[in-house]
């Protein structure tokens, strides 16, 4: 019974806070930590508006946000800071408020992505988060070495002619995939929590990059694995139950 009922959300689940953590490592080296809970804002509102258009929410979840990270580039130049991120995330939200307070489909899809549906999740959810992922595992460890190189040496690309923005988007288009794959499954504050929270303690106590990353991972894998226990025994929402344990790890660790 548990294999059938919850064996596919618990993989896919897992999958998830494989990636998560790592990727935020990365926002955090950025200083773009805004940019995953923008990103699963961006994913909720795009997954709503295809729900009411008649097409399939988690095609529009994942498309809205991809359009997002290609997108960003072309306005960031202009607004300094997290200016970028914060107008996206003002905008996505307000797109979906107003959906789900105007559409009663769209209000049901509403709760379910920021509260999370990782028990609904199936076969072809899996697949998604297994492919979305790999591909995502692979992208990031072709981009680090540029990631940290752009981070220790800001100069380091207009000084040998090279060009930075093909790096940018890459990582952008990286960071939206895995939030909008993530906020379908875990919600978008589960999401976020998963981003944010491990590489934030991980970093605090880490004497490197690779040990940073090494905690980050262990932490956010640890947190997921208490969380869906806790949640199937009390019979709660999965993203909130996750989202508590992390603060609480945050608050006892930090």
């Amino acid at each position: 019974m548990w294999n059938e009922l919850f064996l596919l959300p618990f993989l896919t689940g897992l999958a998830l806070a494989i990636v998560l953590p790592l990727l935020g490592a990365y926002l955090r080296l950025r200083d773009e930590w805004l940019a995953a809970l923008s990103y699963a804002h961006i994913a909720a509102a795009g997954a709503l508006l295809a729900l009411v258009s008649s097409l399939p929410p988690a095609a529009g979840g994942i498309g809205t946000a991809l359009a997002a990270g290609a997108g960003k580039r072309f306005f960031a130049a202009r607004l300094s800071g997290g200016a970028s991120y914060a107008l996206l995330l003002l905008g996505s939200w307000s797109v979906a408020v107003l959906l789900a307070a105007n559409h009663p489909l769209a209000e049901r899809l509403g709760h379910a992505l920021f509260d999370g549906q990782l028990y609904f999740a199936d076969g072809a959810t899996l697949a998604l988060v297994a492919i979305g992922g790999a591909i995502s595992l692979l992208a990031l460890r072709a981009l680090s070495r540029s990631l940290l190189l752009a981070h220790l040496y800001p100069d380091f690309f207009r000084i040998r002619g090279l060009r930075a923005w093909p790096i940018q988007l890459g990582f952008d288009m990286l960071a939206a995939l895995c939030l909008a794959l993530a906020t379908m499954s875990l919600g978008v504050m589960g999401a976020f929590a998963l981003v944010f929270i491990p590489p934030w303690l991980a970093f605090r106590r880490a004497a490197s990059w690779r040990g940073g990353l090494w905690r980050a991972l262990v932490i956010g894998l640890a947190a997921y694995l208490g969380a869906f226990g806790v949640a199937l025994w009390l019979d709660q929402p999965f993203g909130p139950i996750l989202a508590l344990l992390l603060v609480g790890i945050g608050l006892i660790i930090a």
